[in-house]
């Protein structure tokens, strides 16, 4: 699998950061134990295992792609260092979550939004439905047009209730309630 670099990974959404972490990941391979710190761990202890972490990172090809997971995660605290993910640490994580918190602000959005997603796809799809001729044959070979037109009907209604569902939703979960 070809290498994806940071920028690639900026601009690719989680889904695909995942599966590309999934599959091509070194980690996977040798075990998630070497990459966390155990409770009453001795830090020389820790110290060894962390630099055979970080080595393993450091040449894995979903690097770029880990990072920025366990940057949307939220993954590491500035005060414990007790994880290895994408060859850094904690603190070092947590380091560059604090100087890239705007973008990732927006990242972390644009992921939850899947349902915002889906309303766009659907308006689209609305639009083209209705902009569809019923004598385009869409509908089958029928010489009477209303039974076409009747299934386009169809379709649209159910679009447009889809869309309404989603909508009222997220008007309610915004606080928005009824309009008047």
């Amino acid at each position: 699998m070809p290498r994806m670099t940071s920028t690639q990974a900026r601009h690719t959404r989680r889904a695909v950061l995942q599966a590309a972490v999934d599959a091509s990941a070194e980690c996977a391979s040798v075990g998630p134990d070497l990459f966390f710190r155990e409770d009453g761990e001795p830090y020389i202890e820790w110290q060894a295992r962390r630099a055979e972490a970080v080595r393993v990172c450091v040449g894995c090809p979903a690097r770029a792609a880990c990072t920025e997971l366990a940057l949307r995660d939220g993954d590491g605290r500035p005060d414990r260092d007790d994880m290895v993910r994408a060859g850094l640490t904690g603190p070092e994580l947590a380091a560059l979550r604090d100087r890239q918190a705007v973008r990732l602000a927006a990242a972390t959005a644009v992921d939850r939004d899947t349902e915002g997603q889906e309303l766009d796809r659907l308006v689209a799809e609305l639009r083209s439905e209705a902009i569809t001729s019923p004598d385009s044959g869409r509908y089958g070979k029928v010489r009477n047009t209303a039974p076409r037109t009747a299934a386009q009907n169809a379709v649209l209604r159910t679009l447009a209730a889809r869309i309404s569902t989603i909508r009222t939703g997220r008007r309610a979960r915004a606080g928005w309630g009824v309009a008047a």
